[in-house]
């Protein structure tokens, strides 16, 4: 199982909307990330900065972020850009960030 950690940027005053698209995901979304072997999927939000903090597994050889030429990401990433910061593609501002440190 690799473990894969990224952070993004929600744009100021959207942390109950993010949560809530978040709380009501759609299950065809959750059912492409289960069968790409994505799964113990957790995002926080540090909200002294707006940065968003994104810790996954994969069994397979993708992340979410890998998922972008799939319709139903393309959708949720349309669905998302007014909220977050995105590329010209609505996909988002990723930054992948360096494991340092892990105990089982």
């Amino acid at each position: 199982m690799k473990r894969f950690g990224f952070k993004m940027k929600l744009n100021p005053g959207f942390r109950e909307e993010y949560r809530k698209r978040h709380n009501e995901i759609w299950p065809e979304l959750v059912k492409l990330l289960k069968d790409q072997g994505i799964g113990n999927y957790s995002i926080f939000l540090d909200e002294e900065t707006n940065i968003l903090f994104a810790y996954q597994e994969q069994s397979g050889a993708s992340s979410s972020q890998d998922l972008g030429t799939t319709e139903i990401v393309k959708k949720w990433w349309k669905y998302m850009a007014d909220i977050m910061e995105t590329n010209q593609d609505n996909s988002p501002v990723t930054v992948p960030l360096d494991e340092v440190f892990h105990m089982d």
